[in-house]
């Protein structure tokens, strides 16, 4: 076994298919956390705090004061501070991205900026947008959003629909599509859409509901996603450039009035791309995380999903891409999962979704 870095202590033991779960929570009292980034060199994590507030959890799971510097967000029903992730060259410059809800023009949408970790990590300096979900239409739901480095330095931005669902079709209005862009905020010129009439040339991907899981693939470099569905069709994509992956013309699921999607043609429509995994029963699923570490040879080729109303950890076990088992973990804890990841030291990380949210260490 790896050495950690963090020295916890167990707290529950669990069983799962492959072995006892080990579960440790790390920190608690935590406000709706949405999402976790690990700092190097064992200083511990950067967490959000869907009311605003973010803050560095030491490796011995000491809570900061909230970090100055983060900018104002749009904390009604699902707005609030989202995602956080490190610049993947952190070490040199520092820089810390957000992705929140942001208010105006009488509603919301999903901004992302980035400013840079102060040397005592109690501040982010220099806080700038670097983009701006357009139009703002959002009264409070289907923000998204995931942020996603990919290999070549691309910032892809997952977002949601602010249930305004044909805006997921209109390539001339940023929701409902993945984003894709440099570190800085400008458009490369390689994305799909750049110089058509009509259409905003960040987006790399359209047809999208809710999307609130976004990873790299560690074994072939491409960016999987995740969105909800209304009731029932929670769906995994892997987003490529150009394609509609159908919302709201194609969707397994029908509204929560238990009608069907008014814009619906079925669950497969021509010149859509079907899901690459779909739950008909919606688990309402956050957070997503592949395992390639070292630490636990059992979880290896497996994706690790948060799942909200579910209250489980989802296992899935992949051949290739291809999806061959589904396991439910943590359901006797009755907590919602928001976030997920595989830390620096091979153990998963989560994040539970309440006022008294945790931020819990898990193994085998």
């Amino acid at each position: 076994m790896l050495g950690s870095p963090f020295g916890l202590a167990e707290d529950r033991q669990l069983p799962s298919e492959l072995g006892t779960l080990q579960v440790h929570t790390v920190a608690d009292g935590l406000a709706n956390p949405w999402a976790v980034a690990f700092l190097p060199d064992g200083q511990g994590f950067l967490v959000s705090e869907r009311p605003g507030n973010l803050r560095r959890i030491s490796p011995e799971g000491a809570i900061s004061a909230p970090l100055v510097g983060v900018p104002k967000v749009y904390a009604t029903g699902q707005g609030g501070l989202l995602d956080v992730v490190l610049s993947p060259d952190f070490a040199t410059d520092r820089l810390v991205y957000l992705s929140y809800a942001e208010a105006g023009d009488g509603a919301a949408g999903t901004t992302v900026g980035r400013g840079r970790l102060s040397a005592d990590t109690t501040a982010l300096e220099g806080f700038e947008v670097i983009f701006r979900q357009q139009p703002k239409l959002s009264n409070g739901v289907h923000f998204g959003s995931r942020l996603v480095f990919d290999r070549d330095g691309h910032l892809f931005i997952a977002l949601g629909d602010n249930n305004d669902r044909p805006t997921a079709q209109a390539l001339d209005k940023l929701q409902g599509k993945l984003v894709r862009l440099y570190p800085d905020g400008s458009i490369p010129q390689d994305n799909p859409f750049v110089g058509q009439t009509g259409a905003r040339a960040e987006i790399w991907s359209y047809g999208h509901r809710n999307q609130q899981g976004a990873a790299l693939n560690p074994w072939t470099g491409r960016l999987w996603t995740h969105e909800h569905g209304p009731r029932g069709g929670d769906e995994i994509n892997i987003p490529e450039a150009g394609k509609n992956y159908g919302w709201p013309l194609a969707t397994h699921g029908i509204n929560y009035s238990m009608l069907p999607i008014p814009e619906a043609k079925g669950e497969v429509v021509e010149g859509t791309e079907a899901p690459h995994h779909v739950w008909e029963k919606s688990p309402a699923i956050s957070g997503m995380a592949f395992y390639d570490a070292e630490r636990f040879p059992a979880w290896q080729h497996n994706l690790f999903i948060g799942a909200l109303a579910g209250q489980a950890l989802i296992r899935l076990q992949l051949q290739g891409d291809e999806v061959v088992h589904e396991e439910r973990l943590l359901q006797s804890l009755d907590v919602r999962i928001r976030d997920v990841r595989q830390g620096p030291d091979g153990y998963l990380y989560l994040l539970t979704d309440a006022p008294n949210g945790k931020l819990l260490r898990l193994g085998l």
